[in-house]
């Protein structure tokens, strides 16, 4: 059995995770959430089939709310900070599934998969935890090869939010403002030597997804340069 870490029990991410539970929530009631979805997709989520969501690493943080309800399995780190995350993911009725490809990958691959195999539609982020960013990794492409399931792009958009220093640019949603989810043409692993056409096809996706999203809210194309480090605000 693997040691529990020092932090399971902590009262700072209980009191963390509760507070960013009611921000979520209020987030949610304040912000206006377009979806475009591929036919191919709606059709795959309508009937219940299994797939594997893929957004970029910085995009992810308003995506508890519009997925609410539905079986879905995040890759969250291992961290202490990914504890905040994965306390509030049941709380959305979603499972969090812990690992990452550069710590406890074979192991976070394998609960993935019996995650996928138990209904969970597996949601990850393909340029993490540590990037470069807008780039694919192989992790995701692993596990579509091992269950044969589509990978569904999803770019995302922001009206109201600021960007924070990390490597990722992490962009954190605020109230009252818009966000766009757009879907991506569905991308398939058919076997190892597939994944570098694999993970380029995904790349292209995700980027021309987000950039259907950021013309929708904010008029503009997606900027896939670096931002400078300096925190921001565009609200």
């Amino acid at each position: 059995m693997p040691a529990t870490p020092a932090y399971a029990h902590s009262w700072k991410h209980f009191l963390g995770s509760t507070l960013a539970y009611c921000y979520t929530v209020f987030l949610g009631w304040t912000t206006r959430v377009y979806w475009f979805k591929t036919p191919e997709a709606q059709q795959i989520e309508n009937e219940g089939k299994g797939l594997i969501y893929a957004v970029w690493h910085n995009q992810q943080l308003f995506l508890l709310y519009p997925y609410k309800g539905q079986k879905i399995a995040p890759l969250i780190s291992q961290s202490s900070d990914g504890e905040y995350i994965a306390r509030l993911l049941p709380k959305f009725g979603m499972l969090a599934v812990r690992g990452s490809t550069s710590r406890g990958g074979a192991r976070a691959l394998i609960h993935l998969l019996q995650a996928a195999r138990s209904g969970y539609r597996p949601m990850l982020t393909p340029d993490g935890p540590r990037g470069p960013i807008y780039k694919v990794q192989p992790g995701i492409l692993f596990l579509a090869k091992k269950t044969g399931l589509p990978i569904i792009p999803v770019g995302t958009a922001l009206s109201h939010k600021f960007t924070v220093g990390s490597w990722d640019r992490m962009r954190v949603p605020l109230p009252f403002g818009k966000t766009a989810l757009t879907y991506g043409k569905a991308v398939y692993v058919r076997s190892e030597e597939d994944m570098p056409r694999a993970a380029e096809e995904l790349e292209k996706e995700l980027n021309e997804a987000t950039d259907k999203s950021e013309m929708f809210i904010n008029k503009k194309h997606f900027d896939k340069t670096i931002p400078p480090k300096k925190k921001h605000s565009s609200y």
